[in-house]
């Protein structure tokens, strides 16, 4: 919730990154987006499967 509200408050920014006065910040909001939908990705995705195939679970409750 919170990478998808930060994403959606720098998506204008980020749009508009060749409007005079904007060079500098709207590249840093189109990296920052970037970087939160790769790390949302892998933290959704990646890292589940990668814990699956390594990582042993105990059961519980037995």
């Amino acid at each position: 919730m919170t990478a998808l509200v930060t994403a959606l408050g720098l998506l204008p920014l980020a749009l508009t990154a060749g409007a005079p006065g904007n060079e500098i910040e709207g590249s840093m909001a189109a990296v920052i987006l970037g970087g939160l939908l790769t790390s949302t990705a892998l933290n959704l995705l990646v890292l589940p499967v990668l814990a699956g195939r390594w990582l042993r679970f105990p059961a519980i409750g037995v």
